[in-house]
Protein backbone atom coordinates (compact mmCIF):
# COMPACT_ATOMS: atom_id res chain seq x y z
CA UNK A 1 0.00 0.00 0.00
CA UNK A 2 0.99 3.65 -0.48
CA UNK A 3 1.90 5.69 2.64
CA UNK A 4 -1.18 6.83 4.59
CA UNK A 5 -1.72 10.62 4.63
CA UNK A 6 -2.19 12.66 7.82
CA UNK A 7 -5.83 13.38 6.93
CA UNK A 8 -6.50 9.65 6.51
CA UNK A 9 -4.79 8.89 9.83
CA UNK A 10 -7.05 11.45 11.54
CA UNK A 11 -10.09 9.82 9.90
CA UNK A 12 -8.95 6.40 11.15
CA UNK A 13 -8.38 7.70 14.67
CA UNK A 14 -11.81 9.35 14.81
CA UNK A 15 -13.43 6.24 13.36
CA UNK A 16 -11.73 4.09 15.98
CA UNK A 17 -12.90 6.39 18.77
CA UNK A 18 -16.55 6.26 17.61
CA UNK A 19 -16.39 2.49 17.03
CA UNK A 20 -14.86 1.86 20.45
CA UNK A 21 -17.48 3.99 22.20
CA UNK A 22 -20.43 2.25 20.54
CA UNK A 23 -18.94 -1.24 20.75
CA UNK A 24 -18.23 -0.99 24.47
CA UNK A 25 -21.90 -0.25 25.14
CA UNK A 26 -23.84 -2.48 22.78
CA UNK A 27 -21.52 -4.02 20.19
CA UNK A 28 -21.63 -3.10 16.51
CA UNK A 29 -18.37 -1.17 16.37
CA UNK A 30 -17.35 -3.03 13.23
CA UNK A 31 -20.28 -1.40 11.44
CA UNK A 32 -18.36 1.88 11.85
CA UNK A 33 -14.79 0.62 11.65
CA UNK A 34 -14.92 -1.51 8.49
CA UNK A 35 -16.45 1.24 6.28
CA UNK A 36 -13.85 3.69 7.63
CA UNK A 37 -11.05 1.29 6.70
CA UNK A 38 -12.54 0.82 3.23
CA UNK A 39 -12.84 4.61 2.85
CA UNK A 40 -9.15 4.87 3.77
CA UNK A 41 -8.39 2.77 0.69
CA UNK A 42 -7.83 -0.68 2.16
CA UNK A 43 -8.98 -3.63 0.01
CA UNK A 44 -11.78 -5.69 1.68
CA UNK A 45 -9.56 -8.56 2.85
CA UNK A 46 -7.09 -6.13 4.43
CA UNK A 47 -9.94 -4.11 5.96
CA UNK A 48 -11.30 -7.24 7.69
CA UNK A 49 -7.89 -8.23 9.04
CA UNK A 50 -6.99 -4.70 10.17
CA UNK A 51 -10.39 -4.39 11.82
CA UNK A 52 -9.49 -7.29 14.12
CA UNK A 53 -6.33 -5.46 15.19
CA UNK A 54 -8.02 -2.17 16.00
CA UNK A 55 -11.07 -3.77 17.63
CA UNK A 56 -8.82 -5.83 19.92
CA UNK A 57 -7.65 -2.55 21.50
CA UNK A 58 -11.22 -1.48 22.25
CA UNK A 59 -12.61 -4.81 23.45
CA UNK A 60 -9.59 -5.29 25.77
CA UNK A 61 -10.01 -1.79 27.23
CA UNK A 62 -13.73 -2.26 27.85
CA UNK A 63 -13.22 -5.75 29.32
CA UNK A 64 -10.50 -4.42 31.64
CA UNK A 65 -12.66 -1.51 32.79
CA UNK A 66 -15.68 -3.73 33.46
CA UNK A 67 -13.46 -6.22 35.32
CA UNK A 68 -11.98 -3.52 37.53
CA UNK A 69 -15.48 -2.37 38.48
CA UNK A 70 -16.48 -5.90 39.48
CA UNK A 71 -19.08 -6.46 36.74
CA UNK A 72 -17.27 -9.53 35.41
CA UNK A 73 -14.65 -11.98 36.68
CA UNK A 74 -12.62 -13.28 33.70
CA UNK A 75 -11.51 -16.30 35.75
CA UNK A 76 -15.15 -17.44 35.82
CA UNK A 77 -15.20 -17.51 32.01
CA UNK A 78 -12.33 -19.91 31.32
CA UNK A 79 -14.55 -22.32 29.36
CA UNK A 80 -16.11 -19.42 27.45
CA UNK A 81 -12.71 -18.01 26.48
CA UNK A 82 -11.35 -21.39 25.40
CA UNK A 83 -14.36 -22.44 23.33
CA UNK A 84 -14.81 -18.99 21.76
CA UNK A 85 -11.12 -18.76 20.82
CA UNK A 86 -11.11 -22.13 19.05
CA UNK A 87 -14.38 -21.41 17.23
CA UNK A 88 -13.32 -17.89 16.19
CA UNK A 89 -10.00 -19.22 14.86
CA UNK A 90 -11.92 -21.76 12.76
CA UNK A 91 -14.24 -19.05 11.48
CA UNK A 92 -11.35 -16.77 10.53
CA UNK A 93 -9.69 -19.56 8.57
CA UNK A 94 -12.99 -20.37 6.88
CA UNK A 95 -13.72 -16.78 5.76
CA UNK A 96 -10.37 -16.71 3.96
CA UNK A 97 -11.39 -19.82 2.03
CA UNK A 98 -15.17 -19.60 1.64
CA UNK A 99 -17.93 -17.17 0.64
CA UNK A 100 -20.09 -15.45 3.28
CA UNK A 101 -23.06 -15.09 0.89
CA UNK A 102 -25.39 -17.39 2.83
CA UNK A 103 -24.69 -15.63 6.10
CA UNK A 104 -25.34 -12.24 4.52
CA UNK A 105 -28.81 -13.48 3.65
CA UNK A 106 -29.64 -15.15 6.98
CA UNK A 107 -28.18 -12.72 9.52
CA UNK A 108 -30.57 -9.77 8.86
CA UNK A 109 -33.48 -12.12 9.62
CA UNK A 110 -31.88 -13.23 12.89
CA UNK A 111 -31.16 -9.62 13.87
CA UNK A 112 -34.78 -8.64 13.20
CA UNK A 113 -35.84 -11.32 15.69
CA UNK A 114 -33.38 -9.92 18.29
CA UNK A 115 -34.59 -6.37 17.64
CA UNK A 116 -38.30 -7.19 17.93
CA UNK A 117 -37.83 -9.41 20.97
CA UNK A 118 -35.90 -6.67 22.79
CA UNK A 119 -38.29 -3.92 21.69
CA UNK A 120 -41.42 -5.73 22.87
CA UNK A 121 -39.88 -7.01 26.11
CA UNK A 122 -39.53 -3.72 28.04
CA UNK A 123 -38.33 -5.42 31.24
CA UNK A 124 -35.79 -7.61 29.47
CA UNK A 125 -32.41 -7.35 31.14
CA UNK A 126 -33.34 -4.85 33.84
CA UNK A 127 -32.85 -7.38 36.64
CA UNK A 128 -30.99 -10.63 37.18
CA UNK A 129 -33.20 -13.71 36.78
CA UNK A 130 -32.63 -17.43 37.43
CA UNK A 131 -30.41 -18.74 34.63
CA UNK A 132 -31.34 -21.72 32.49
CA UNK A 133 -27.73 -22.74 31.79
CA UNK A 134 -24.41 -22.46 33.58
CA UNK A 135 -20.74 -22.97 32.81
CA UNK A 136 -19.84 -25.37 30.03
CA UNK A 137 -23.52 -26.12 29.30
CA UNK A 138 -23.82 -22.48 28.19
CA UNK A 139 -20.39 -21.76 26.75
CA UNK A 140 -19.99 -24.89 24.64
CA UNK A 141 -22.97 -24.38 22.29
CA UNK A 142 -23.08 -20.57 22.43
CA UNK A 143 -19.31 -20.10 22.29
CA UNK A 144 -18.92 -22.48 19.35
CA UNK A 145 -21.73 -20.82 17.40
CA UNK A 146 -20.96 -17.15 18.09
CA UNK A 147 -17.19 -17.58 18.16
CA UNK A 148 -17.22 -19.15 14.70
CA UNK A 149 -19.68 -16.53 13.46
CA UNK A 150 -17.53 -13.64 14.70
CA UNK A 151 -14.43 -15.08 13.07
CA UNK A 152 -16.27 -15.81 9.83
CA UNK A 153 -18.54 -12.78 9.38
CA UNK A 154 -19.16 -10.73 12.53
CA UNK A 155 -22.00 -8.14 12.35
CA UNK A 156 -24.32 -8.41 15.33
CA UNK A 157 -22.07 -10.70 17.39
CA UNK A 158 -22.13 -8.44 20.45
CA UNK A 159 -25.93 -8.22 20.31
CA UNK A 160 -26.28 -12.01 20.05
CA UNK A 161 -23.90 -12.53 22.98
CA UNK A 162 -25.70 -9.97 25.16
CA UNK A 163 -29.09 -11.53 24.49
CA UNK A 164 -27.70 -15.02 25.17
CA UNK A 165 -26.31 -13.92 28.53
CA UNK A 166 -29.65 -12.31 29.43
CA UNK A 167 -31.92 -15.14 28.30
CA UNK A 168 -29.83 -18.20 29.15
CA UNK A 169 -27.61 -17.06 32.03
CA UNK A 170 -30.16 -14.70 33.61
CA UNK A 171 -27.88 -11.63 33.66
CA UNK A 172 -29.15 -8.06 33.51
CA UNK A 173 -28.08 -6.12 30.41
CA UNK A 174 -25.35 -4.21 32.21
CA UNK A 175 -23.74 -7.41 33.47
CA UNK A 176 -24.32 -9.13 30.13
CA UNK A 177 -22.52 -6.31 28.31
CA UNK A 178 -19.51 -6.67 30.62
CA UNK A 179 -19.30 -10.43 29.97
CA UNK A 180 -19.79 -9.86 26.24
CA UNK A 181 -16.60 -7.79 26.12
CA UNK A 182 -14.57 -10.77 27.40
CA UNK A 183 -15.87 -13.03 24.63
CA UNK A 184 -15.53 -10.22 22.06
CA UNK A 185 -11.88 -9.72 22.95
CA UNK A 186 -11.30 -13.47 22.76
CA UNK A 187 -12.74 -13.79 19.24
CA UNK A 188 -11.00 -10.57 18.13
CA UNK A 189 -7.66 -11.93 19.33
CA UNK A 190 -8.18 -15.30 17.65
CA UNK A 191 -9.19 -13.62 14.41
CA UNK A 192 -6.22 -11.25 14.59
CA UNK A 193 -3.72 -14.09 14.99
CA UNK A 194 -4.95 -15.92 11.90
CA UNK A 195 -5.32 -12.75 9.81
CA UNK A 196 -1.71 -11.95 10.78
CA UNK A 197 -0.62 -15.41 9.63
CA UNK A 198 -2.44 -14.72 6.37
CA UNK A 199 -0.63 -11.36 5.98
CA UNK A 200 -3.89 -9.38 5.96
CA UNK A 201 -3.22 -6.68 8.58
CA UNK A 202 -2.08 -3.09 7.90
CA UNK A 203 -0.34 -2.07 11.14
CA UNK A 204 -0.26 1.72 10.64
CA UNK A 205 -4.01 1.86 10.07
CA UNK A 206 -4.82 -0.68 12.77
CA UNK A 207 -2.71 0.94 15.50
CA UNK A 208 -4.00 4.42 14.65
CA UNK A 209 -7.59 3.24 14.94
CA UNK A 210 -6.63 1.24 18.02
CA UNK A 211 -5.55 4.40 19.85
CA UNK A 212 -8.97 5.89 19.15
CA UNK A 213 -10.59 2.60 20.20
CA UNK A 214 -8.94 2.72 23.63
CA UNK A 215 -10.32 6.20 24.33
CA UNK A 216 -13.79 5.42 22.97
CA UNK A 217 -14.05 2.08 24.78
CA UNK A 218 -13.00 3.62 28.09
CA UNK A 219 -15.56 6.42 27.78
CA UNK A 220 -18.34 4.05 26.68
CA UNK A 221 -17.74 1.49 29.41
CA UNK A 222 -17.58 4.24 32.02
CA UNK A 223 -20.94 5.53 30.79
CA UNK A 224 -22.50 2.06 31.13
CA UNK A 225 -21.16 1.74 34.67
CA UNK A 226 -22.66 5.12 35.60
CA UNK A 227 -25.96 4.97 33.70
CA UNK A 228 -26.81 1.25 33.69
CA UNK A 229 -29.35 -0.89 31.86
CA UNK A 230 -31.47 1.83 30.25
CA UNK A 231 -28.51 3.17 28.30
CA UNK A 232 -27.49 -0.31 27.14
CA UNK A 233 -31.04 -1.10 25.99
CA UNK A 234 -31.23 2.16 23.96
CA UNK A 235 -27.86 1.56 22.29
CA UNK A 236 -28.62 -2.12 21.71
CA UNK A 237 -31.84 -1.35 19.86
CA UNK A 238 -30.16 1.45 17.88
CA UNK A 239 -27.12 -0.62 16.91
CA UNK A 240 -29.16 -3.70 15.96
CA UNK A 241 -31.57 -1.57 13.91
CA UNK A 242 -28.73 0.13 12.01
CA UNK A 243 -26.95 -3.19 11.48
CA UNK A 244 -30.13 -4.66 9.97
CA UNK A 245 -30.45 -1.67 7.64
CA UNK A 246 -26.81 -1.87 6.56
CA UNK A 247 -26.91 -5.61 5.88
CA UNK A 248 -30.13 -5.30 3.88
CA UNK A 249 -28.67 -2.48 1.79
CA UNK A 250 -25.40 -4.40 1.28
CA UNK A 251 -27.32 -7.49 0.16
CA UNK A 252 -30.27 -6.04 -1.73
CA UNK A 253 -29.22 -2.43 -2.36
CA UNK A 254 -28.98 -2.79 -6.13
CA UNK A 255 -32.53 -4.18 -6.23
CA UNK A 256 -34.13 -1.77 -3.74
CA UNK A 257 -32.53 1.48 -4.92
CA UNK A 258 -33.28 3.05 -8.30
Amino acid sequence: MDPISLATLLLLWAGGLCAGFVDSIAGGGGMIAVPVLLTAGLPPHLALGTNKLQSSFGSFTAALNYSRKGLVQPTDMVWGVLVTFIAAAAGTIAIQLLSATVLRTLIPVMLVVVFLYTLFSPELGYHDTPGRLRGLAFYLPVGLLLGFYDGFFGPGTGSFWALAFVMLMGYNLKKATAHTKITNFTSNLAGLIFFLLGGKVVFTAGITMGIGQVIGAYLGSRLVILRGVGLVRFFLLTVVGLTILKLILDTYGDTLLP
